[in-house]
This record gives C-alpha cells, structure tokens and sequence, in this order.
C-alpha cells in the first residue's frame, strides 16, 4: 500500500488502508481503553492518518506508523486508561458459576485475582513501557515495528519490554498468566 504524498489522494487507495487495517487498529484501541472508546480512536486514527501522511517515509511501515498514532491518541486518553486499571483492580470480575462445579468455581476464583492484579500492575507501569508491552500483546507487533510505532529505538524497546515483563511478573507472584496450573501454555 503506497500512500500518495500530495493532499489530491484518491479516496479508494486511502479506503483500501482503512479496510485492511481498522479491525486491527479497533481492537487494539479496545484492548488498551474499552470498545466505547474503540470507534471513535479508530476512526480518529484513520482521519490524522489521512492528514498527516506526508510524514509517513516508508510505505512499508504503514501498519508500525497506524499504530503510533493510535497510540498517540490513546496517550491523551491516558487519565480514562488509568482510572479504568484502578477500578480493574478494585473491583475484579466476580461471575457466578453457571453449575456448582468445585473446579470451575476455584478457576473463576483465581482468574479473578490475576485480573485485579494484572490491572494494578499494568496500572503501575511507566507509560511508556505500558504502551511497549500493550503493543507486542495486544497488537502482536514486533520489536521494529513497536520501534516504528512509538519513534524510538528498538533497543529502547527491548528493554521498556523486558523492564515491563518483570514488573507484571513480579505483581502476579511470579506466575505467568498464559499458563494453566498444569503448565501447559494457553
């Protein structure tokens, strides 16, 4: 997808970037604030976008440049974000087991625990290296584009991640959320 740098730019190669990616820029933005919020900053991220695409050097990093804007944007939400982690972690998730199920009942249990923990601890993180690790784990992005994304180093990003890994792992008592109490890795 090659963006034309002149303000005349067809709309259907602008439209054809909207389809390829606003699903992944959605969830994304879902994922770091809530889905209220998701259609308003992927469409917003789409218009700045538009606007400022003269600034966009490589069109082979466009998806590492979309989400730097989303980001962007979602750093001004960046009070909401932060009051949505504190009330996570307040508040939790407490479902009502649908059957009495001994174990499904102590699964819920401790999900909920790690929800409250993970949210203080993703609340607690340095804005920066939350947006790092909300990148690679919600947006699956790698180190180059995360680089892209956020305008810095990848070394720079490398290490914002593995400070962020620590810190989160650290809050949850060492566990690895990703795993099952067998082991194996969900």
């Amino acid at each position: 997808m090659v963006l034309i740098k002149s303000r005349d730019v067809p709309t259907d190669r602008f439209t054809d970037l909207f389809d390829k990616y606003h699903a992944e820029i959605y969830r994304y933005v879902a994922g770091r604030l809530s889905p209220s919020h998701a259609d308003d900053l992927a469409a917003e991220t789409f218009l700045v976008a538009f606007r400022k695409q003269s600034t966009l050097n490589d069109a082979g990093q466009v998806r590492a440049w979309l989400y730097g804007i989303a980001t962007n944007l979602i750093r001004r939400h960046h009070r909401d974000e932060e009051r949505r982690y504190r009330a996570m972690g307040r508040a939790g998730s407490h479902p009502e087991p649908a059957e009495n199920d001994h174990e499904q009942i102590i699964s819920r249990v401790a999900a909920g625990v790690v929800h409250r923990e993970l949210a203080a601890a993703l609340r607690d993180l340095k804005p920066g290296d939350r947006d790092v690790l909300l990148l690679v784990a919600l947006a699956d992005l790698g180190y180059a584009e995360v680089a892209v994304a956020l305008g810095i180093p990848e070394g720079t990003v490398a290490s914002r991640l593995n400070r962020a890994r620590k810190t989160v792992r650290a809050a949850l008592g060492g566990v690895d959320p990703t795993c099952d109490p067998s082991g194996a890795t969900r």
